[in-house]
């Protein structure tokens, strides 16, 4: 009867358009009086237990920073500054916008924040300059896939608080991986897009001095003092994420409005935006953490364990089913709901046959990823369609992301291979 009733509750939020997060919470509820029997109340508890965690109050926090990083204007400097780095690199600003949706999704920790504050500056300045738009928007759409895996993640804060899984650690096992994935997006526009006709304009400009180039760079040190108020505070062991998360927001604040364009206005609408955001993400963690508790008393992950050993499945192979079953929901839910309604199971599974729980943070991160560029519900292209005026479309977008779509998957077989690219910091630091 319990798998009856996931299933009819997977399949009724997804035909009736109900919101993820309460679908979830309906069928747990429906699990624990039906076949736990009249055990609504515990999900109740499960709810408080979590939303109680000092930890997980650094999400909201982190979130309000990376908004008023947004509506500063920062996000502009940033780009102003970097650009002239790569005036004589083969594909030119399109590398910024790789670069920058890094070093935003340092400060910012959610992809569609880091996909909006880049491309809101950078599309039409590179569609001024002649650059193809379609290939414009493909960089940063998955330029800003990053701000979902380089520390502060929101992805990896909250699969840390949920799964009970040590945020620091998870913090620095993402941060080798994003810059891999970041220099591997780099290499295809210089060795690949760069060559296509069209993508890149010739430019009569003078390229920059390596010299030159540097030194514009200073202007933007204030960057630096967030980046180390935040993640250099975790790291020395000075601060525990959400004080980390509380220096961010009053250093952005300042930031905002000593180097920014930040306003009592504007850092209104920053919290406002961050509570919706805040509450949508807030509904679907309270249903994710009812319906764990519903199959965690049944034991389900038990039973799809115990399953999946009498298959006799290698580790890998187990891997392979779970990346597959990411890919194909991918297309339908957003990343952090698809990762909180799929942790129950996924995460005992994956760790029953041995995978490391860091690890796996990063991995699961990387696969949510890979759902930001697929359509139809694929997050980055929307916010970067909508930025263009519609002038590139939702699959022209994605044709253009493809590429990177798959540099994603080949990121997820590099870290299968050598899974030390993701340990190497946690397990050199902890």
């Amino acid at each position: 009867m319990v798998w009856w009733i996931l299933g009819a509750g997977f399949v009724v939020t997804a035909i009736t358009g109900l919101p993820i997060g309460l679908g979830l919470a309906l069928t747990g509820l429906a699990i624990l009086h039906f076949a736990v029997g009249n055990a609504a109340d515990l999900g109740v508890t499960a709810v408080w237990n979590v939303f109680t965690d000092f930890t997980l109050s650094a999400v909201p926090l982190f979130i309000f920073m990376g908004e008023i990083m947004l509506v500063s204007g920062v996000s502009g400097r940033l780009y102003t500054a970097i650009s002239p780095i790569f005036s004589r690199v083969p594909g030119k600003l399109l590398h910024t916008n790789i670069a920058v949706s890094a070093l935003f999704g340092a400060v910012s920790g959610a992809s569609t924040s880091t996909a909006a504050a880049v491309g809101s500056v950078a599309y039409p300045e590179l569609e001024k300059r002649g650059y193809k738009p379609s290939a414009v928007v493909g960089t940063l759409a998955a330029g800003g896939t990053l701000g979902l895996l380089i520390p502060p993640s929101l992805s990896l804060l909250i699969y840390g608080a949920t799964q009970q899984v040590s945020i620091g650690q998870l913090f620095l096992a993402g941060l080798l991986p994003g810059i891999m994935l970041a220099f591997m997006m780099m290499c295809f526009i210089g060795l690949v897009l760069s060559k296509r006709p069209g993508v890149v304009p010739e430019s009569g400009e003078t390229p920059w001095s390596v010299g030159r180039a540097l030194l514009h760079l200073l202007p933007v040190w204030p960057i630096g003092f967030l980046i180390f108020a935040v993640l250099g505070t975790i790291y020395l062991g000075l601060a525990t994420p959400t004080e980390a998360a509380g220096l961010g927001v009053g250093a952005s604040i300042i930031l905002g409005f000593l180097w920014g364009e930040l306003t009592l206005r504007t850092l209104w609408k920053a919290f406002v935006d961050s509570v919706q955001v805040f509450v949508s993400i807030g509904v679907v963690m309270m249903g994710a953490l009812i319906l764990a508790q519903s199959i965690s008393i049944l034991g389900l992950p038990l039973q799809v364990l115990s399953w999946i050993e009498s298959m006799n499945l290698s580790p890998l192979a187990v891997l392979v089913a779970v990346s597959i079953f990411y890919l194909v929901l991918g297309c339908f839910f957003d990343g952090i709901s698809l990762m909180l309604m799929t942790l129950p199971i996924v995460f005992p599974v994956m760790t029953g046959v041995g995978y490391d729980p860091v690890w796996l943070g990063v991995i699961i991160t990387i696969l949510i990823e890979i759902g930001m560029l697929t359509p139809p519900v694929g997050m980055n292209l929307y916010v970067l369609s909508g930025i263009t005026g519609n002038r590139v479309t939702l699959l022209q977008a994605a044709y253009a992301s493809l590429p990177f779509w798959l540099l994603l998957l080949l990121g997820v077989a590099i870290l299968t291979v050598a899974p030390q690219i993701a340990l190497f910091l946690p397990n050199a630091l902890y």
